[in-house]
């Protein structure tokens, strides 16, 4: 039985912006040869500095990775199968709309494309936000197609596996149906919120509060590249909107005849979804508790918060931070396991801290 394709490098990474940058600084810190391209020079400069590889000069390459807006997706793929006989993948938030190109442009060459998607990114963009450890830990989905050759689609899970990610195998179909119910929609609902925010009195601002940027935080990603995004996937989005659309008719009907009993129920929706979301490691949701911390704002502080919680053995899952603009201290909510909050929360009292649940 031949053995599948090991991925050796070199790797080409076409695109230094964000994810590109961050391919490419993982491949590196992986032990691979990695060449970059890009059309801005200066990105591509950036990139180099960073130690995510040498810029692209034509070298022989086991497997290209292009990073680049979805409105060029399509194209740049073709023209990299038609370059060389190299493995093709790519990190595009849409799977669909790139493989038709590629069956319509390169069909001969279309068994060595393999879509790929890392669930990772942020609301900063370019070479200067990348990071080679982006990618750990999280969802990472390989669209496997039809005519998709077997060694592409090792070669593309062990990029995955090098960069930290998790792979998960979809069809293009899938992926994109999946991604607009947990990442397009979600954009757009908070792009809804924070407009709202734009013209707000002054006075209504200064009254937001942790939940209000918890909403909005993604909001603040760059609406350029989003556009393409929302109009590379509009069959799967325009569906959950007209859900969405109507839910919103559901909730103002039962606000506006004071039918609390029927609010309650669309509210525990949101409970029952919340819920639903994978926990730790992509295991079950467990219970949940946070505990409230007021931390000074020095130098410091919030190191020796943390040491003291690893001190009294409570593992903490998540964190979020809300200041006070009107005192120098900030609330640090700290989520931990529902039967450990007690306590971690007499434990940290006892040292001083000013805590509450």
């Amino acid at each position: 039985m031949t053995e599948p394709a090991r991925l050796r490098g070199p790797v080409l990474v076409v695109g230094a912006g964000l994810l590109g940058t961050s391919v490419a600084l993982a491949c590196r810190k992986a032990g691979l040869e990695v060449f970059l391209s890009d059309t801005s020079t200066e990105h591509l400069r950036t990139a180099s500095g960073l130690g995510a590889g040498a810029a692209y000069a034509g070298q022989e390459v086991q497997l290209v990775v292009v990073a680049v807006p979805p409105d060029h997706l399509g194209s740049l793929i073709v023209e990299q199968l038609r370059k060389s006989d190299a493995v093709v993948t790519d990190v595009g938030s849409i799977k669909s709309q790139p493989l038709a190109e590629v069956v319509a442009g390169a069909p001969h060459d279309v068994r060595r494309y393999v879509g790929s998607h890392p669930m990772a990114g942020s609301e900063r963009s370019g070479p200067l936000a990348a990071s080679a450890t982006l990618f750990e830990g999280r969802p990472w989905a390989i669209a496997v197609h039809e005519e998709t050759d077997a060694d592409a689609v090792s070669l593309v899970r062990e990029l995955v596996e090098a960069c930290g990610g998790v792979p998960l195998e979809l069809t293009p179909e899938e992926h994109d149906q999946a991604v607009a119910r947990t990442s397009h929609l979600p954009h757009l609902m908070a792009s809804i919120v924070a407009g709202r925010l734009a013209d707000a009195p002054e006075g209504h601002l200064a009254m937001s509060g942790q939940g209000v940027r918890d909403v909005t935080r993604i909001a603040a990603s760059d609406p350029r590249l989003w556009q393409q995004i929302i109009a590379a996937n509009s069959p799967a989005v325009l569906a959950l909107l007209d859900e969405v659309t109507a839910r919103i008719g559901a909730f103002r009907d039962a606000i506006s005849s004071g039918e609390r009993s029927e609010l309650g129920t669309l509210l525990s929706e949101g409970v029952a979804g919340t819920r639903a979301i994978p926990g730790k490691h992509g295991g079950p949701p467990r219970p949940m508790s946070s505990v409230f911390v007021a931390v000074p704002d020095h130098p410091g502080e919030l190191a020796r918060l943390f040491a003291d919680a690893g001190d009294i053995g409570v593992n903490i899952e998540d964190i979020r931070i809300d200041h006070d603009p009107g005192r120098p201290v900030g609330l640090v909510e700290l989520v931990v396991d529902v039967a450990r909050a007690d306590h971690l929360a007499d434990a940290l009292a006892h040292r001083k801290w000013d805590v509450h649940r």
